[in-house]
This record gives structure tokens, sequence and C-alpha cells, in this order.
């Protein structure tokens, strides 16, 4: 049993990626909690008058972990919300970011703002979001594959992307405080 043991071990530490392991222990748990923040699961069923109405929704998000972090380089969008974020990864691994965030009141303008210290640390991006007028914010997000499935039998339709913490956005009424910017 023990030879077993040591084997799986010896296995699981051969198969998991450099890039899972040269993560600090902090960002590993922080990379968990971003990433429960963007999965999802409703499944309802109701029944009148003898009709079943059966409704299901599934999102499921996993870390993207690239061996050559210049895979990260890239616009990315919150699909009809107009948020922006250009990233450029270097050979050398440093990161350059600027964004743009739309005007969320009609009598407020958007913003542009640039990443400051960005680094990233397995899938997990941090940063200190730092706009044209002085203000600075904390900024993290997780390179993640986003899949939306309608149906437990359905393959679904995924998308690459940016997942976004930490940011309260009130959008018609709704607060939002995590956004998934989309790879163009």
């Amino acid at each position: 049993m023990r030879r077993f043991s040591t084997i799986t071990f010896f296995l699981a530490l051969w198969l998991i990626p450099a890039s899972i392991t040269a993560q600090e222990p902090g960002s590993e748990q922080r990379t968990r909690e971003i990433l429960a923040s963007f999965n999802k699961s409703k499944h309802a069923v109701k029944e009148k008058h003898g009709v079943r109405i059966e409704k299901y929704k599934e999102i499921r998000s996993e870390p993207v972990l690239r061996q050559d972090a210049r895979a990260y380089s890239g616009t990315y969008e919150v699909l009809d919300l107009g948020y922006r974020l250009t990233i450029q990864v270097a050979s050398d691994g440093s990161v350059e970011a600027n964004g743009y965030e739309p005007a969320i009141k009609s009598s407020q303008q958007g913003r542009r703002f640039t990443l400051k210290g960005a680094k990233i640390q397995g899938a997990l991006l941090t940063a200190t979001k730092v706009y044209e007028d002085g203000a600075a914010e904390k900024f993290e997000g997780l390179f993640i594959k986003r899949t939306d499935l309608n149906s437990p039998t359905n393959v679904g339709v995924s998308a690459l992307g940016l997942g976004v913490v930490g940011q309260q956005v009130d959008i018609g009424g709704q607060t939002l405080d995590r956004l998934f910017y989309q790879m163009k």
C-alpha cells in the first residue's frame, strides 16, 4: 500500500504543470477563491396542470495555465458593457496593461486606466489599477476558460478570458462584483 501511495504521489507531481507548482501558496488559495466565484449551477423543475417545465443553467470555469505567459497577451472586453483591457506580456514575464471603463451614469465620463506593478502567477493576474486622475485601487483577475451549459447533456459554449473580482459596478440598478473580460 505504501509503495502504491508513493508511486501515485510522484506520478501526480510529474503530471502537474510547472506553472501551477510555481505559484506562491497565497496565490493558489486566491486562484481557488476567484475560480469558485465564477462557477454557477441552477436546476429547477415546475409542474403545473400536468405540464413539466425544466430550467437548467450551469457555468463551469477552469484556470487557463500557459507555459509561456506571453500567450495571455491580447485585448479583452466585457461584452455589451464597453469595458476593455489590453494586456502585453514580454518575454521576461513583465506585464503592461491599460484599459477603459465606460461611464456608469449619464452625468459621468468613461475612465482610462493603467495596471501598475502587474504580475502573473500561474493564471492569477494582480496589479494596482491607476486612473488618469491619479486614483488607484487593487486589481485581481484570473485567466479562465468559461463554459455555459443550458442542459445537463449540452456540451456548452466556451470562451477564454479574464475573470476580474473586487470591483463594485452598478448597471441598471443591479450591482455586479465580478466581470468576465472575454478575449477577442
